[in-house]
C-alpha cells in the first residue's frame, strides 16, 4: 500500500487552487467520420481459413417493392416493427466469400465492381493474381460486376480459373444479357462446369438451390468436421426472406422454386445448426439459422467462429 505523508498531502491540496486557475487549452473539434466498419472478416474452418469481403453496400427505400411483394403492407410494417428496423428503408451488403484451404485461394462471387472487390482484397492483405479459383454462385450482376478491370476487357483475376454450375451458365448463354456477355463470355474457355454434388476442390461441394435464378447454386465447405455453407442469394435479406420464406421476392426468376428452396437449404441450416454466410445479410455476413414458426429467425455469429483458430 503507498503511504501519503501528511507535508505530501498539504502540498497537493494547496496546489488545487492553482491548478483549477491555469488556462485549460482549447481542444481541436473531431469532424464526424461517418459510419462503417472493416471491410474484411476472417476465422478458421477446420484447415481452411475463411475471410468474408464487403464489396459494397448501399442504402434503398420502398423495399417492399423487392421483399414482400406480395405481403400487404401492413403486414411488411408490422414485421419490419418487430424486428426494429423501418419498414421504408433498407441497407444492402454485397459479400464476397474467400476460402484458403491450404492449397488454393478459392473466391465465391467478385461484387458489383471491381474496383470495391480489389479494395476489400486489398484491405484484406490479398493481391488479385493470388486468387487460384473464382467461384461463381449465379451470373446476376452484383456477383459477376467484378470479374472484369475497369477496362471492361482484362480479367481482375489473371491467374485464376473459374467454376460455375452447368444449369446456370446454359441459361444466360442463351439468354440477351449485357453483363454475361461482358463479363462471363469472355472466360468460357476458362470455366469448370458443375452439376449438384460436383466438387469445385476437396471439401467444397455445390448443390442445386434454384429459384433465385435458374442455376442458382450454394456450396458446403467441410474441413476436419467442421462445416460452413455459402447460401449466396438463397435468402436476400435476414428478416423478410428469412422469417417469411413464402414471401415473394421481385428478384427470383422462379418464386415458388426460390420460396421452396429457402425452406429446404435453411430448413438443412436449421436442424444440422450449419453456420451460414449470406452474400446480402448483414455484414460480416456470417450466422446461424433457428427455426421461427413458418420460417427462420437469423442469429448472427459472435465469438463462435473465433474459437476455432
Amino acid at each position: 500500500m503507498t503511504r501519503v505523508s501528511r507535508r505530501q498531502a498539504l502540498f497537493a491540496g494547496a496546489a488545487l487552487p492553482l491548478a483549477a486557475a491555469l488556462p485549460i487549452p482549447a481542444l481541436a473539434k473531431a469532424e464526424a467520420q461517418g459510419s462503417g466498419f472493416a471491410p474484411w472478416n476472417r476465422f478458421r474452418l477446420g484447415r481452411f481459413e475463411v475471410t468474408t469481403l464487403l464489396a459494397g453496400t448501399r442504402a434503398g427505400d420502398k423495399p417492399q417493392e423487392t421483399f414482400g411483394t406480395d405481403a400487404s403492407p401492413e403486414e411488411f410494417a408490422a414485421l419490419s416493427a418487430a424486428n426494429f428496423i423501418p419498414a421504408d428503408r433498407t441497407q444492402n451488403f454485397f459479400t464476397p466469400t474467400l476460402v484458403n484451404t491450404g492449397a488454393e485461394l478459392v473466391l465465391f462471387d467478385t461484387g458489383l465492381a471491381a474496383e470495391g472487390m480489389l479494395a476489400a482484397l486489398t484491405a484484406a492483405g490479398i493481391a488479385p493474381d493470388q486468387v487460384d479459383i473464382v467461384v461463381l454462385t449465379h451470373m446476376h450482376g452484383d456477383h459477376i460486376g467484378g470479374l472484369m478491370g475497369a477496362d471492361g476487357t482484362t480479367p481482375t483475376f489473371a491467374k485464376a480459373r473459374y467454376v460455375t454450375g452447368a444449369t446456370e451458365h446454359n441459361h444466360w448463354s442463351g439468354a440477351a444479357n449485357d453483363g454475361f456477355d461482358k463479363n462471363v463470355r469472355p472466360l468460357n474457355d476458362k470455366i469448370t462446369f458443375l452439376d449438384d454434388g460436383g466438387s469445385v476442390v476437396p471439401g467444397i461441394t455445390g448443390m442445386d438451390a434454384f429459384g433465385h435464378t435458374p442455376g442458382h447454386m450454394v456450396y458446403q465447405l467441410e474441413s476436419e468436421g467442421q462445416r460452413l455453407m455459402v447460401t449466396a442469394d438463397t435468402a436476400n435479406h435476414y428478416v423478410w426472406s428469412l422469417q417469411k420464406p413464402d414471401w415473394e421476392v421481385r428478384f427470383d426468376a422462379d418464386k415458388a422454386a426460390a420460396a421452396a428452396t429457402r425452406k429446404q437449404v435453411f430448413g438443412q441450416i436449421a436442424a444440422e445448426r450449419i453456420p451460414f454466410i449470406g452474400y446480402h445479410m448483414p455484414f460480416p455476413g456470417i450466422g446461424y439459422a433457428e427455426p421461427l414458426g413458418d420460417g427462420f429467425r437469423f442469429v448472427p455469429a459472435s465469438y463462435q467462429l473465433m474459437l476455432n483458430g
